[in-house]
């Protein structure tokens, strides 16, 4: 029995990207034990997919930010004899395990810090999704659209009794929207007042909204959620990952920027509109099941002007999200929703 491991130590959405390579992996190695390296934001997702055995957690910022510490886990890795190992991720943190975990069968993008510690290294391709990136990683050849493979995760029972219960609490019936506005970077973050132009189309059309997004992000959905007396419920920082991929499971659309909620979404294959602002869906990380679509204002010349985006627009106009007004966002979701 092959035994593989995957690193993966970026944040939620990267996660959830790396989970179809995870499903191809063990396709390509049905005999295989594949363990996964994750950060503790993300082991639960790796923990729920059917096809991870094992979920090995660092804390890059807790207790595995010491050198003695990170000892130990190479030693912990080391004592499980992998064969094999992929790793999405290129930092140099994690070219430094890769160095010292002695796995002879070692697999790293070419784009990774100090990428030569990988016995073999494959070109990372910007031109394409990085669903696509991560199945080059693996050798994985497919035809078309067969790479548009869904991330899947089980999802607990009780997990699925409390979403049921929040249901009830709140007597969520019928059709039912999800609109994320937040975001780690702010010029990511479609106009708030904007959302809020989009949010009145849909209770004027007799949907349900829930703004949803992480433990940070709570104060910012609130704040529009009290702009409409109890029509509008923010479950922002109330529910876990699985948490909330089992109520997008229960919604018709989701709303979202260039951030993680694109991803759960995914996982819950809903229809999602994903609205890019600074970035750009050609950096390859647009949603992709045939329910869901992405708007983007394109035509400046700053646009993108980063990688991730920043706290503030560097030439302090945010044009690239005023300039996509919430009529066109409108347009798109009945495109979406009459499909």
């Amino acid at each position: 029995m092959e035994k593989i491991l995957v690193i993966q130590t970026a944040f939620i959405g990267d996660a959830i990207l790396t989970l179809p390579m995870i499903q191809v992996l063990k396709r390509m190695h049905p005999s295989s034990k594949i363990d996964v390296l994750s950060i503790p934001a993300t082991s639960e997702l790796f923990t729920a997919s059917p096809y991870v055995n094992n979920v090995i957690v660092i804390d890059k910022h807790g207790k595995h930010k010491r050198l003695f510490s990170m000892r130990n886990l190479i030693n912990q890795i080391k004592t499980n004899n992998f064969s094999m190992l992929y790793s999405p991720h290129r930092s140099l943190r994690t070219a430094l395990i890769v160095m010292q975990s002695k796995i002879v069968e070692t697999f790293g993008f070419s784009n990774s810090s100090f990428k030569h510690v990988f016995k073999y290294i494959v070109e990372y391709k910007h031109n394409k999704h990085e669903v696509q990136r991560n199945f080059d990683l693996i050798g994985f050849n497919y035809r078309a659209e067969e790479w548009k493979i869904l991330p899947e995760v089980d999802i607990p029972v009780e997990t699925k009794k409390l979403v049921d219960d929040f249901f009830v609490d709140y007597e969520l019936t019928g059709k039912i929207s999800a609109i994320a506005p937040g975001s780690v970077w702010n010029t990511k973050q479609y106009p708030h007042e904007y959302f809020e132009e989009v949010i009145k189309y849909l209770l004027h059309n007799d949907m349900k909204v829930l703004l949803i997004g992480g433990a940070n992000e709570s104060d910012l959905c609130k704040g529009i959620a009290d702009k409409f007396n109890g029509k509008v419920i923010s479950i922002a920082g109330k529910f876990s990952l699985l948490g909330s991929i089992e109520i997008l499971k229960r919604t018709k659309l989701l709303i979202s920027n260039d951030s993680a909620p694109t991803h759960l979404g995914m996982c819950s294959n809903i229809h999602v509109l994903t609205i890019y602002c600074s970035t750009v869906a050609d950096f390859g990380f647009y949603p992709y099941n045939n329910k869901s679509c992405y708007l983007s204002f394109d035509n400046l010349t700053c646009k993108p002007c980063g990688v991730h985006g920043y706290n503030e627009c560097p030439r302090h106009t945010f044009e690239c999200g005023y300039k996509l007004t919430p009529d066109r966002v409108i347009f798109k979701i009945e495109e979406m929703l009459n499909d």
